[in-house]
Parts: structure tokens; C-alpha cells; sequence
């Protein structure tokens, strides 16, 4: 058999996965517990029914574009909308960095962001967060300063410890990449912004260089859609429009994603039943041998203590509960990630937990 051999940057690279198991109890993905109103799935039905199959969808999704700027109070030339957020972000390093330049991350975050940026070619330089996974800020402005990246990656809450970035955190770090002799651009990545307290789409204007990142994944219920967008100024994402694939939206996407917005009342009575489940898992953890990381997402990222975390997990998934092991994830030694789920899923999380602990 004649193999093609791919570039030699990628060899040693590995695909993001996260492996399914048929349980219970699925709490390992940071999905909404539950499914979009009924109403949207009956609006979804009737539009699809009218959908010109024969014909491209609308290659600027204009319609979408403008529902979310509304939700957001922007201009519709201030977003741009892909196949998920991690679309967005691969088109956003297209855009920005790729071979001779530099992306900034700070660790532990969201892998996708190193590896994406490695797949369109580009240099990551990843600076280590403090013990407590908060940022490390003299590290990161002196990380910032040496590299002198196109690209930094800020993710509030982070995925996965799920710590909100503080605003003065977030000045900084922009402040950092505008200062540079070549200014670069800060991506601030908000998949779980709905469960937070502050956004830094507050930090949005025409000069600055800071970009806000979304998904209809989490709080709109609809992981099944993949599809994300990113908010900045016009100047950017008229650049993004110039990467992207033609007619790289579908039809459907676009109607389900615009469709969604007019439900921003039940999304919202999600996220505050969400809130609350998780602070109740808080509050059980609190009594139970692990440590916790506080949250400000739909997840909660503990460490068992006097058990390593493999142990832990594979009890968990024996009494039919599936949640991340991020035990082999660099600094997140023995650590676990759950996902908030409905009540009951919670109550069965919580007490398989209380059965594997020692």
C-alpha cells in the first residue's frame, strides 16, 4: 500500500477526541441538559420545509448575522458566524497568524486553541498559569512581550477549570498585545460567557484589537448544529470573509441558528436553572474528599483526594455515569471535569460519587 506522507509538522500530532460510551448518565461534554423549546423545533420543521434545496444558501448568512447582532447590540458587520466556534477560530488563525508568526495560550485552557493553531502552522508559545490555574499575569505579559504573538488566546470561563478571566486581567493582556511594535490580536473566547458574571464584549470598539468568541452549543441547546460566531470590529471580520469557504453555512444552520434567537427568554430560564444546579454540586463537593476549582461555566473540575482520578472516573462509569477524565491533561494530574446536568443526573452523579470515595 502507497501512503502519501503528510507535512512534517503534523506527524507528531494527535486529533482532539472526546470518546462516547453508552451509560446512563452523559455529563462529559459541557452539552445543555436539556433540548430547545418545543415551539423552535416546530418553527425549524415549517422554514425547512420551504428551503430551495436546489439553490446555495445565502453566502453572507445575513439574516443570522443580524439576529445575533441585535442579541448583542452591534452592528451585523461586527459578527461574523461558522461552523462552531472552533471554526471561527481556525478561520480567525488563517486570518491572523499561520507560518512565521506566534500564538500566545496560557495553561491549562481549551486545547483546541494550540491545536488548531499548530494545524494551520503556526508557532505556539504556552506559558503556565499559577498552581491555582488562575493567570499567572506577570508571566503572561512577559510571555506577550518576548513572543510578540499575532494571535493570544484568553478563554473566560476557561475551559477546563472553569475560572472567570477578571476584567482587570483582561485590560491587561489587551493592553499588552496592542503595545506591541506590531500589534496583535486578542481573542477572548466566551463558549460559557451566559453562566458568568462579565463579558468582555464591554471591551468592544472599531480601534481596538479584542474579538469575542461564542457558541449556540451550550446555553442555545443546540451542540448538534455546530455553530458559532465571533464579535469585533468591522475592519476584522471583513478580513474573515475573505478566508472563509463560499456558502460555507447551510441552510439549515442558518435558519436554526436565527430561529433560536427569538427563544433569548427560555435560553436565559436555562442558564439560571443550569446556575443553580451547578452551585448545588458545589455546595455536595464541599463535603466530599476532593478539591474543587470554583466555576463560572456549566462544568465543575475536581481532584479526588487519596484516590487518583483514573480510579475514580472508571467507578463513576461502573455505576453508569460518564464524566472527562482530564486526569493525562498537562498540570491536571488526577483532576475530573462534570458537566452540570438536569437534577436528576445530578443526584445520580453525586451519589455514585459518594459511593466510589474512600
Amino acid at each position: 500500500m502507497t501512503r502519501v506522507p503528510v507535512r512534517d509538522d503534523l506527524r507528531a500530532l494527535e486529533g482532539y477526541h472526546s470518546p462516547q460510551v453508552d451509560v446512563r448518565v452523559r455529563l462529559n461534554t459541557n452539552e445543555s441538559p436539556v433540548e430547545p423549546p418545543a415551539a423552535w423545533r416546530d418553527a425549524f420543521a415549517a422554514e425547512m420545509s420551504r428551503v430551495e434545496w436546489h439553490r446555495y444558501p445565502d453566502r453572507a448568512a445575513t439574516a443570522l448575522r443580524a439576529g445575533i447582532a441585535e442579541v448583542h447590540g452591534v452592528a451585523p458587520e461586527q459578527v461574523f458566524a461558522a461552523n462552531g466556534s472552533n471554526e471561527v477560530l481556525q478561520t480567525i488563525l488563517l486570518t491572523f497568524a499561520g507560518p512565521g508568526r506566534t500564538v500566545c495560550t496560557f495553561e491549562p485552557t481549551y486545547q483546541l486553541h494550540a491545536h488548531i493553531a499548530r494545524l494551520t502552522g503556526v508557532r505556539v508559545s504556552e506559558t503556565d498559569r499559577s498552581p491555582d490555574f488562575t493567570l499567572d499575569l506577570p508571566a503572561a505579559l512577559a510571555a506577550i512581550e518576548r513572543e510578540q504573538p499575532s494571535v493570544t488566546f484568553l478563554c473566560s470561563p476557561n475551559n477546563p477549570t472553569g475560572l472567570v478571566e477578571p476584567p482587570a486581567n483582561v485590560r491587561a493582556v489587551l493592553q499588552a498585545v496592542t503595545s506591541l511594535p506590531t500589534p496583535g490580536l486578542l481573542v477572548v473566547d466566551e463558549a460559557y460567557a451566559q453562566f458568568a458574571g462579565w463579558s468582555a464584549l464591554e471591551l468592544l470598539d472599531e480601534d481596538t484589537p479584542v474579538v469575542v468568541s461564542r457558541t449556540f452549543s451550550k446555553t442555545w441547546s443546540m451542540a448538534g448544529t455546530r455553530l458559532g460566531y465571533v464579535i469585533g470590529p468591522r475592519w476584522f471580520v471583513s478580513e474573515l470573509d475573505k478566508v472563509i469557504l463560499p456558502y460555507h453555512l447551510d441552510a439549515a444552520k442558518q435558519i436554526a441558528g436565527r430561529l433560536a434567537l427569538r427563544f433569548v427568554g427560555e435560553m436565559e430560564e436555562r442558564v439560571q436553572m443550569i446556575v443553580a444546579e451547578r452551585e448545588r454540586i458545589v455546595r455536595a463537593l464541599d463535603a466530599l474528599p476532593v478539591d474543587q476549582v470554583p466555576s463560572g461555566a456549566n462544568f465543575v473540575l475536581f481532584r479526588p483526594r487519596g484516590v487518583p482520578g483514573r480510579k475514580v472516573w472508571q467507578g463513576l462509569l461502573d455505576r453508569s455515569v460518564l464524566v472527562r477524565d482530564c486526569s493525562s491533561w498537562p498540570r491536571l494530574d488526577d483532576c475530573l471535569r462534570v458537566t452540570v446536568g438536569t437534577p436528576d443526573e445530578n443526584d445520580a452523579f453525586l451519589a455514585a460519587l459518594q459511593e466510589v470515595l474512600p
